[in-house]
């Protein structure tokens, strides 16, 4: 029986996590890479192997959209940073995800749309309807959101015969984190009290839009209409100066932060995401150390912890890229984490 074709996938934006991807696609045979799209212009013209370490591969990056339109391809891993997390239009996404969708091409993306639904029905339709245009489907994935606030959950609920709170927490650490764009324009790391406190605060709706689609999902999921969903957010100052991969941190700027967000019932909380942002685990004492736990307050109690993901970027692109194959068989629409089959390692077993 012959070997079914590999699939024909764009790499759409090659940052933190692009990077990763690009490099998965083109290391994994069931994957053919057909295009690359770059923000970056000295990036333009250049080869994608030699992009991310590896031999030439013959397709060129290019910044033309109209040319990554024209493609013949099967999907298209969506991987920019967010335009609504510096303040830009929230809509910029929505519009380019549904040109993709409706060109033909199925979509996973990293910018959020892991429940849709929650940005209300006039998006679920334009949505719904590129997919139908295209006869294609859209997949909103990541650690989290994507996997670690929506899926654990919801997986170890299946043993409950009563849930009275549900609560995930995220630490991590931005030690090696190599964007400067990320970690000090989004996050607001090496920044003054004064100037951390403007320059976050469209990234502050982004998250709480974010972190919404994972409480969101888990109540949908559970039958749980939800009031509301209440956002906080708090920072660390540094004690002494250290050197992270993105800048210098010094003694005074913003450290660390910490977010959480609840999901209210009649004003208690269903389900709370807490997240923890370290510039420096070793640097920071205040708040938990770096890693993830789920905790589901009901009969049985049960805690789940995941001490160490050792490259979180590299695991939200891997969850990104297996889900491609899932995705490219399912019928047209919006496809969440419970509408497709669970996204696995299958084809990265290496025993020798």
């Amino acid at each position: 029986m012959p070997s079914p074709s590999p699939l024909r996938v764009v790499q759409w934006a090659t940052g933190a996590v692009g990077r990763f991807s690009l490099r998965t696609l083109i290391n994994r045979p069931e994957f053919e890479l057909v295009g690359v799209l770059v923000y970056d212009p000295d990036k333009v013209g250049l080869d994608a192997g030699p992009l991310v370490g590896l031999p030439e591969t013959g397709v060129l990056c290019t910044d033309d959209v109209e040319k990554i339109l024209a493609l013949e391809a099967d999907c298209v891993l969506h991987m920019p940073l967010p335009a609504a997390s510096f303040g830009g239009d929230p809509s910029t996404d929505v519009e380019t995800i549904c040109t993709l969708l409706a060109s033909g091409k199925n979509v996973v993306t990293t910018t959020g749309f892991v429940y849709p639904r929650c940005y209300g029905p006039a998006v679920v339709g334009r949505l719904e309807a590129a997919c139908a245009a295209g006869g294609t489907s859209l997949h909103g994935t990541g650690i989290n959101p994507g996997f670690m606030s929506d899926m654990l959950p919801l997986a170890l609920t299946g043993l409950s015969t009563r849930i009275d709170h549900v609560y995930v927490r995220e630490s991590s650490d931005f030690k090696g984190h190599p964007s400067r764009q990320i970690v000090v324009d989004l996050f607001g790391f090496t920044r003054s009290a004064k100037d951390y406190a403007a320059a976050v605060r469209p990234f502050r709706a982004y998250q709480r839009a974010l972190f919404a689609e994972s409480v969101q999902f888990v109540a949908d999921n559970l039958d749980v209409t939800l009031d509301e969903v209440e956002e906080s957010d708090e920072f660390e100052l540094a004690s002494e100066e250290f050197e992270i991969a993105a800048g210098v941190v010094r003694t005074g700027t913003v450290c660390a932060s910490r977010w959480t967000f609840s999901g209210l019932v009649r004003g208690r909380p269903f389900m709370t995401v807490e997240c923890v942002y370290k510039a420096d685990a070793a640097k920071v004492n205040r708040w938990p150390e770096p890693g993830f736990i789920i905790h589901i307050e009901g009969v049985p109690q049960m805690t789940l912890t995941v001490d160490e993901i050792s490259h979180g970027l590299a695991g939200a692109a891997a969850h990104a890229v297996n889900s491609v194959a899932a995705l490219c068989a399912a019928p047209p629409g919006i496809r969440t984490l419970l509408d497709l089959p669970l996204a696995t390692g299958r084809g990265t077993v290496r025993l020798a």
